[in-house]
C-alpha cells in the first residue's frame, strides 16, 4: 500500500505538474481510495466538463485495481503554500529569472498575504556561476526550535542548462496555542477572508 501510495503520488504529480498541486492526501477503506488533491488551479484538473478528472480517475482506476474517488480541493492562497512558493521559484530559475529578483518576489508577496515569517534558500549553480553556492532571504521571523510554531516547509528542484539547483521555503504562519493542529490554519483563513488578522491568544492558556 504504501508503494502504491508512492506511485499514485508520483503519477499525479507528474501528470498534473502545471496545475500548481500542493498535496495529495491517500485515505483507504476496504477495496477503495479517496483521493484529495490540493491545487491552486483546480480547473485544469477537472477539465471542461469534468472530463479530464474522469480521465484521471479512470487511469488511476487501471493502475490499481481499485475504486478511486477523486476530491479537487483549491488552495485558496498559493503565495502561502511552501510546496507551490518553491515550485514557483524552481520554475523561474528554469526560465533564466535572476534568482535574487524571484526570491524577494515570493517573501514579499508571503509576508503580505499574513504569514509571520518567510525563509527561502536556493543552491547550486546559481545564475550559471562555475561554483554553486547557497543564497537564501528571510523576512519576519521563523522559529525553528518552538515545538507549537506552525512552519510549513518544502523543496523543490530546478532542472536548469548549468545544472540541478535547489529551492527550500519555509513559511511561519504563527504559534498554534489550541490542541486543534488545524485551529492556527483556520484562524489564518478567516482572517484573510474578513482582512483582519487574528488576535493572538495569551500565553497563560498554553
Amino acid at each position: 500500500m504504501l508503494h502504491e501510495d508512492v506511485k499514485i503520488r508520483r503519477y499525479i504529480k507528474d501528470a498534473l505538474y502545471h496545475a500548481g498541486i500542493s498535496r495529495i492526501d491517500v485515505e483507504r477503506s476496504a477495496n477503495r481510495a479517496r483521493i484529495a488533491v490540493h491545487t491552486a488551479r483546480p480547473g485544469i484538473i477537472i477539465g471542461r466538463k469534468g472530463a479530464e478528472v474522469e480521465k484521471l480517475k479512470s487511469e488511476l482506476q487501471a493502475r490499481t485495481g481499485k475504486e478511486i474517488h477523486l476530491d479537487i480541493q483549491e488552495v485558496v492562497h498559493p503565495e502561502l503554500d511552501s510546496q507551490l512558493v518553491a515550485e514557483n521559484i524552481a520554475l523561474q530559475l528554469e526560465k533564466r529569472v535572476a534568482f535574487r529578483r524571484a526570491m524577494k518576489k515570493a517573501v514579499q508577496s508571503a509576508v503580505r498575504l499574513g504569514a509571520e515569517g518567510v525563509r527561502i534558500a536556493c543552491a547550486g549553480r546559481l545564475g550559471g556561476a562555475e561554483i554553486a553556492r547557497t543564497e537564501w532571504y528571510r523576512e519576519g521571523r521563523v522559529p525553528l526550535h518552538t515545538l507549537r510554531g506552525n512552519v510549513d516547509y518544502a523543496e523543490a528542484e530546478a532542472h536548469t542548462a548549468y545544472g540541478v539547483c535547489g529551492v527550500k521555503v519555509w513559511v511561519f504562519k504563527g504559534e498554534i496555542f489550541a490542541h486543534d493542529p488545524l485551529a492556527q490554519d483556520r484562524l489564518m483563513m478567516e482572517a484573510q477572508t474578513s482582512g483582519v488578522r487574528p488576535a493572538r491568544e495569551e500565553r497563560g492558556n498554553r
